[in-house]
């Protein structure tokens, strides 16, 4: 389509349309080739005009409820597989409220999920060690602490506990000290901590 000169033409609200005026200077087929044109033109804009509306979906609630009862329902099964010593089925269960938490949308509070998912993987974790699976709990274990630094004791034991067993003495010590500084040596499981540290400082100093 050729450019067409709107100060040239005429639009009409009645109609919505544009047209070229009687009175146009132009030549019989210079008219008939910019009327072709205004023909096509108008046909878009109809085309357009007749489009429906966008489906703009309405606001997503804050929090999906039904997501968070599974989530909830599938870590009680967990916890309850695991205090059967039903460890594969522990970490199976966990995991799969894992994929779940983690696949929370993006407008949903982060808090929320991280709060799930530090205590999803540190419970992971310890049914990891239930196992002696001490590299798969130790990744658990740490996950737990990206997602919660602080407030998250067993988290930071998990970690030592599982570096000692795996004979890395000198990780296990430095993941411990640094526990101690962000939990501090009188928090709830702060002894649990000390007493790790001791026996990895005793290991040490044997060696």
């Amino acid at each position: 389509m050729r450019h067409i000169t709107l100060t040239h033409c005429i639009w009409t609200p009645s109609t919505k349309l544009i047209s070229l005026p009687e009175s146009s200077a132009n030549s019989a087929a210079q008219k008939e080739a910019v009327n072709a044109e205004l023909q096509e033109l108008n046909a878009l804009h109809r085309a357009v005009v007749a489009l429906d509306p966008p489906n703009i979906p309405p606001p997503p609630l804050p929090i999906n409820p039904k997501r968070s009862a599974q989530i909830t329902k599938l870590r009680d099964s967990a916890n309850t597989a695991f205090r059967k010593s039903q460890y594969p089925d522990a970490v199976r269960l966990y995991t799969f409220a894992i994929d779940m938490a983690i696949s929370r949308p993006g407008w949903e509070p982060v808090a929320l999920a991280r709060e799930e998912l530090a205590g999803l993987y540190g419970n992971r974790a310890q049914a990891q060690m239930a196992q002696q699976a001490w590299p798969e709990g130790l990744v658990d274990a740490k996950c737990s602490i990206d997602s919660k630094p602080t407030g998250n004791v067993k988290a930071w034991w998990r970690v030592g506990k599982c570096l000692a067993e795996m004979s890395r003495y000198d990780e296990a010590k430095n993941f411990l000290t640094k526990g101690l500084e962000i939990e501090g040596r009188e928090s709830e499981g702060g002894k649990e901590l000390i007493a790790l540290l001791a026996d990895v400082d005793a290991v040490l100093q044997r060696s």
